[in-house]
Formats: C-alpha cells, structure tokens, sequence
C-alpha cells in the first residue's frame, strides 16, 4: 500500500512485442557517484523511456527517491538525483517532470517539479497544491496532472501548468484523471 510509507514494487522491463521479460531492476547494477551502490531496502517504479534501451525510474532507498538513468541491454543504472519520484520524460528528451516530497512540519505533500537533464537543476510549477499523481507532458512546455475537483467528492480534473514554473495552472479536462498522452510515430 501506498498509504503506509512503506511499500514494496517488482519493477519489470517487458518487450510488449513478445511478452519477454528483458530484466527486473532489483536484478540491475547500479552506481551511485562512480561507485557500486546497494541495499536491501531498494524499491523501483515509475519507469519512463527514451527509447528502448534508456529509460528513467525512480529508486527508493534509506529515505530517499532518487531519479536513476538505466541501460536495458547492460542491466545496469545510475543515480543522478535525489528528491525524485514518478518521473515522466519530455517529448523532446531534456528534462523529467516529477512528484518532489515537501515536508511541511509533519504535514507530507508532493509538488509537482521539472528536472532539467543536463544541469540537473530542479523547477517546481507554480501549482503548489497537493499533486499525489503520475505527471505527464502535454507537449515540450507543459505538464498535465490529475487532481480531486474541488467541492465535487469522488470526482476530478485533469489540470495543464507551464513547465518552467510560471503561468497559472489551469483545468483542461473535467472529470478526468491521471492523463496519458498518446503522441504519433514520427
């Protein structure tokens, strides 16, 4: 359960062609700063792909989410920053949007945030209530998001910010939720 804090994923990489399993993250080398990193407590998920060889994921251990890049034909990844989770990578392949955990005394919400790629520098979108769900990109300049509708119990929205953190968050979609971009081949 995600509600208890504590919670264990088997995080799987599958070619959806075959059905074949090409590796389990837990399975996978990993590096943290050059060097060997490993523990018991290591959680995967919230896996998002470049193209069908690197992909990005979170890798919860000792009380941090770092963002991991990873190699499906070595079976190996790398951490590149902490304070990451749920990532979703951009169309044009430069930067991640994620859920970044803000501690607000014992108060614990998530903020939805883009992670350039390059200089790993973090900008938190100008929405800074409680987004508790896996962003998406719209396009290269805009990140999407569900919410629970204000004053509507049971129902939510579908909201579209501007990912260098101004603009005003807006509802794109009602009565929806957890949006899922489809783009065409190119």
């Amino acid at each position: 359960s995600y509600a208890s804090g504590t919670f264990s994923t088997r995080t799987l990489i599958v070619d959806t062609g075959t059905g074949e399993v090409l590796g389990n993250l837990e399975e996978y080398e990993v590096t943290r700063a050059g060097r060997p990193f490993k523990a018991v407590d290591f959680n995967f998920w919230g896996v998002t792909f470049a193209d069908a060889n690197r992909f990005y994921a979170t890798l919860g251990t000792g009380g941090h989410t770092y963002l991991i890049e990873g190699d499906v034909d070595g079976k190996r990844a790398r951490t590149l920053h902490d304070g990451v989770e749920c990532p979703s990578l951009a169309p044009d392949g430069s930067r991640v949007a994620f859920k970044k955990r803000i501690r607000d005394g014992v108060r614990l919400t998530w903020r939805i945030g883009v992670l350039d790629l390059a200089s790993l520098k973090e900008t938190l979108l100008a929405d800074t209530r409680n987004v508790d769900d896996q962003a998406e990109w719209l396009d290269n300049d805009h990140v999407v998001y569900g919410l629970p509708s204000a004053g509507m119990p049971g129902s939510s929205d579908v909201w579209v910010t501007p990912a260098d953190g101004t603009g005003e968050p807006k509802v794109i979609v009602k009565d929806g939720w957890s949006p899922a971009i489809v783009r065409a081949a190119s």
